[in-house]
């Protein structure tokens, strides 16, 4: 099986260890396990229950007891609607690779997380891009999903992010029950990478998600980026029980389980998760007003505010530099650290994906860094 280079992923391999100032993070500031055991509020206990733990394979699909602890971030599900799987990651490639079969279409928001496209065309599907553009706030058009689709044999998936990534955007209920319309009159399952799902900005508004609102929607999710546990690599699949038990029987395929202690401490974070969240917005909301007020200064980049999640796509494209250019020079030149619009495709060249959740400190330095930078190229384009 041939599939296509992960752009991001080997832009972040090859570069990140390298950054001085790391604002290209997607995860709200990593905890340690220190952290998280005082967050459960009595980490004595939390540490002693992790000593007695016997490292066997434990529960296959996941312990009963976490398991039911993720349905609770959701409406309607239960623990049979949910299974473990190695991070959020690993779930969208498992529902893909249960679901999806040479000859079948897939369509795919774009940009996006490269995987949801690039493997369905692996496995020998014909995948349609539903592109999102900047004058429409990176929302899709509902419109031209609506003509893909009848001009697409065989639909199968739907496949969204939301929030997504690297934009920020956001889809309301509203808009997600027509793309559910859509799919149901193809019979298509809607596969929605929901990582980011619980780091709204507005305060007011909770992402909905498409496992509660589609008898065929599927959500994945993951202990990474909401609740700052990387480390784990832990995820999951919510959906309807026989997508999930195909899931199941595929995944045998691929890993036993995904480990005692790692299950554990994502179960102490579930018990704790309103201090959890409760740090985890104060970071990224702090940080977002930050970012706010720096684009505000530089009036030579242009965004569209995110308004959830903890990445925004910035545009550098007055500066006229390839973004894999700028960003290596940024880079090597002042130690921070962005990613470029065109790992997520040529047409985003001139882009850049900021990741604004880690430490305030990390982020400022980042930024000052960035402004000087861009105060290099100016001087340089004024000497042409």
């Amino acid at each position: 099986m041939r599939i296509e280079p992960f752009g991001v992923e080997e832009w972040m391999n090859t570069y990140e260890m390298k950054a001085e100032y790391n604002i290209a993070e997607t995860c709200v500031e990593s905890l340690t396990v220190e952290e998280l055991l005082n967050l459960s509020g009595d980490p004595g206990s939390a540490y002693r229950e992790i000593c007695n733990i016997k490292l066997t394979y434990g529960e296959i699909p996941g312990s009963v007891e976490l398991r039911r602890a993720i349905a609770s971030l959701y409406e309607s599900m239960t623990e049979d609607n949910i299974l473990i799987t190695q991070g959020g990651i690993g779930a969208n490639f498992l529902a893909q690779f249960s679901l999806i079969d040479p000859g079948d279409s897939v369509i795919s928001v774009y940009p996006t997380y490269q995987q949801l496209y690039s493997v369905p065309k692996a496995f020998g599907a014909s995948v349609n891009l539903w592109p999102l553009r900047p004058e429409k706030h990176f929302l899709p058009d509902i419109k031209e999903l609506k003509a893909i689709s009848e001009s697409t044999k065989h639909l199968k998936m739907i496949c969204l992010n939301n929030p997504n990534n690297p934009t920020g955007a956001l889809m309301d209920e509203d808009f997600l029950k027509k793309i559910i319309d859509i799919a149901k009159s193809h019979g298509a399952y809607v596969l929605c990478d929901e990582v980011y799902r619980g780091l709204e900005h507005d305060a007011s508004f909770k992402t909905p998600s498409i496992a509660d609102l589609y008898e065929r929607g599927i959500s994945t999710g993951s202990m990474s980026k909401v609740f700052s546990l990387a480390g784990l690599r832990l995820g999951w699949i919510a959906g309807p029980p026989e997508v999930v038990r195909e899931c199941f029987s595929h995944r045998n395929y691929m890993t036993i389980s995904c480990g005692c202690i790692d299950e554990h401490l994502a179960l102490v974070a579930m018990k704790c998760r309103n201090r959890l969240l409760g740090r985890n917005l104060q970071i990224v909301r702090e940080n977002f007003a930050t970012l706010s007020s720096w684009i505000d200064e530089e009036k030579h980049v242009r965004w569209i505010p995110p308004r959830a999640g903890t990445t925004a796509f910035l545009d550098f494209s007055r500066y006229n530099m390839p973004s894999r250019d700028f960003c290596k020079r940024l880079l090597d030149e002042t130690g921070a650290f962005l990613v470029p619009g065109s790992a997520f495709g040529p047409e985003f060249e001139g882009w850049a994906r900021i990741g604004f959740a880690c430490t305030s400190e990390v982020l400022e330095k980042g930024l000052n860094c960035v402004s000087k930078f861009l105060r290099k190229l100016e001087g340089e384009i004024q000497k042409r």
